[in-house]
């Protein structure tokens, strides 16, 4: 068999291939709660049986959404239709995960597809970001509001309470949104971090929001596996590297922190990203094989024979992937026909294997 298909042992779950549906933001939520186009956006992954399917950025907090139209996860009422969702996923052999976030200096942005530009405070839908420091992502922006220590607290507690509604929601897998500039990064790259106090400057200062983050959730936690998605590199002169990436890891692990998921890039704009197929795989290479956590690989990982070479080649544990369940949410379906494996599929869809 191939290693593909090959369940993914966690300590309290195990997925039932190497496959993971990568958070995918819709901009599709109404005041922070989700719609049946949640519903159904991911459960046709776990239809198509997805190891994992991860729900998409889930702010914390309302000032930490991408955009006006974010899922949220910062009121006890949000809680109901994400019920409706895992259960769903569940009930397909997937196993269910969210990612919390905050945006911080990126946030109050209009949706993609009609333009990327944020909005002023005083616009209907926009309010003022908050970041480590106060840098605007891109010269046209409002400046964010840099976070006091005491704010800074405040955002480590919506954290936990985030964390605390997502095991009631039912999510088996917690992953906490460490990159593409969005707020915990923004901490951790001296690009974007500017800040002079315990939480700026040396690495061990830079870190210490997502470590004070990770020691308020997991408390929250029984079962659930707890993830962090990173950002290896910030792709620019100064920024965020992987030999840090690598060393932060390695503290991750130390402090329980059971899977890496990798990707890179997203802190600043004037970054380089030579995109091609696999281009952030051997980041995940290093991390995996430094410190022995388990890693997931990311990006432009298009078919079962390159994801399996990856695996084959002890780049990665698993692989995570967006666009490409975009194209075909029966990705898994595709992978295994790649692959010469037979699996099952949903019984609703088992006569689509003949082909006529």
């Amino acid at each position: 068999m191939s290693k593909l298909f090959t369940p993914l042992h966690l300590k309290n779950q195990i997925l039932q291939n190497r496959i993971v549906v990568s958070p995918m933001c819709q901009y599709s939520g109404k005041d922070g709660y989700a719609t049946d186009w949640h519903l159904v956006h991911l459960g046709q992954f776990a239809i198509g049986k997805a190891g994992a399917v991860i729900q998409e950025a889930t702010a914390v907090s309302p000032d930490g959404r991408i955009t006006y139209a974010d899922l949220g996860i910062w009121e006890d009422g949000q809680i109901e239709k994400y019920k409706q969702i895992t259960s769903f996923i569940k009930s397909q052999g997937s196993i269910p995960g969210i990612q919390l976030a905050h945006a911080g200096r990126k946030a109050s942005s209009n949706k993609p597809w009609i333009n990327r530009n944020q909005f002023a405070p005083e616009e209907e839908n926009g309010w003022q970001t908050v970041a480590p420091s106060a840098l605007a992502f891109h010269t046209k922006d409002v400046p964010p509001f840099a976070l006091t220590i005491p704010q800074i607290k405040e955002y480590v507690h919506y954290f936990k309470t985030a964390a605390q509604r997502a095991v009631t929601a039912g999510y088996e897998i917690i992953e906490l949104h460490a990159a593409h500039g969005y707020l915990i990064h923004q901490f951790l790259s001296p690009l974007i971090n500017k800040r002079e106090d315990a939480y700026g400057g040396s690495f061990e200062n830079r870190i210490r929001f997502l470590l004070e983050i990770i020691d308020a959730v997991q408390p929250e936690l029984s079962t659930q596996s707890l993830w962090v998605r990173v950002s290896a590199t910030d792709w620019a002169e100064n920024g965020w590297n992987i030999d840090e990436t690598v060393r932060l890891c390695a503290i991750l692990k130390q402090k329980g922190i059971e899977v890496i998921d990798v990707s890179t890039g997203g802190g600043v704009r004037e970054q380089s990203i030579p995109a091609e197929p696999g281009y952030q795989v051997p980041f995940a290479d290093r991390i995996k094989n430094e410190t022995g956590i388990i890693t997931g690989a990311v990006g432009l990982i298009t078919n079962g024979n390159q994801a399996e070479t990856i695996l084959e080649n002890n780049q990665a544990d698993f692989v995570s992937i967006a666009r490409a369940f975009l194209r075909n949410p029966h990705f898994v379906y595709q992978a295994a026909e790649d692959l010469d494996e037979t699996i099952d599929w949903a019984d609703q869809y088992e006569r689509g294997k003949e082909k006529q």
